[in-house]
């Protein structure tokens, strides 16, 4: 009878003990809950799912060729005087005074030599200058055989100098050859650029990046997206500030930005910076961007 009772109080004392640690437990989750709920949502970056233009491109190279040129030969024994050419005439101005009979310009343009040599000089007593009318650039470019049905005329290009690649040129197809170079399998193109300060001259280097597959499409800032496995996901913010996981469907990167396909609508609300510091499902303070 005492052993029983001796069992049934060490039993009543361990359960006991189970739930005072069951209780202390509790209440210290409860306090710690309480203490952290009481802190403000992290302030994080938002910003506004906008339609930008995307496009692929096709990027060549090509050499800058004139919109007119003219070439002239000048007896040296002709010239009144030594040889001195302005940077840029216009059209009908003297481009030359000679005894038998001034040059004037036939359109304008910039002035300068082209083929000048100690040999044609000295030997031949000739000058070789020439006349350019760099307002308009053209250049021919090669379009490999696998984007031959992407090229279209009127398709916008974009150009920069080799040697100047800050400044981007705009310009556009002007024409597109009907057949394909069997030795080169590539299709012939020509493109024109406006050039009114007349920065880009004739015979430069120039990068070619031509636009094709032209569409408007949701755009959001790269840092805005999650790469999980084969998956994209996004931030999406609610009226509540509270912060959804968003599965979306991507396409093109351009200039930071990714296009997406599927997942989002125009004027959605999505993290765009801070991606560590949210929580799904967790409310947050948005700062707009």
């Amino acid at each position: 009878m005492k052993r029983s009772t001796k069992t049934i109080s060490i039993i009543l004392i361990f359960f006991l003990i189970i739930a005072i640690v069951i209780i202390g437990r509790t209440m210290i989750g409860n306090h710690f809950k309480k203490k952290f709920s009481k802190r403000p949502p992290p302030g994080i970056i938002v910003t506004e799912v906008i339609n930008k233009e995307f496009s692929e491109k096709i990027e060549t190279f090509g050499t800058a060729i004139s919109k007119k040129s003219k070439t002239f030969k000048i007896k040296k024994d002709d010239l009144f005087d030594d040889l001195k050419l302005k940077d840029f005439v216009k059209k009908g101005e003297v481009l030359i005074q000679l005894k038998s009979g001034n040059i004037l310009a036939p359109f304008s343009g910039v002035l300068g030599y082209t083929g000048l040599t100690e040999d044609i000089l000295v030997s031949n007593n000739i000058f070789i200058i020439t006349l350019d009318d760099n307002s308009t650039i053209y250049s021919d470019i090669k379009i490999p055989e696998n984007y031959s049905s992407s090229i279209k005329k009127g398709l916008p290009v974009e150009v920069k100098l080799s040697s100047f690649k800050e400044k981007i040129f705009l310009g556009e197809v002007d024409f597109v050859s009907s057949r394909i170079n069997a030795d080169t399998r590539s299709l012939l193109s020509r493109i024109k650029v406006e050039n009114k300060d007349l920065e880009l001259i004739s015979g430069s280097l120039l990068e070619v990046s031509v636009k094709f597959n032209l569409r408007n499409s949701l755009s959001v800032p790269d840092t805005s997206v999650m790469i999980e496995g084969d998956k994209s996901y996004v931030y999406k913010i609610n009226e509540d500030n509270i912060a959804n996981k968003t599965e979306v469907e991507t396409g093109l990167r351009v200039n930071k930005n990714i296009e997406v396909i599927s997942g989002l609508n125009e004027g959605d609300i999505i993290v765009a910076e801070g991606l560590k510091k949210v929580r799904p499902r967790g409310k947050i303070k948005p700062i707009k961007n």
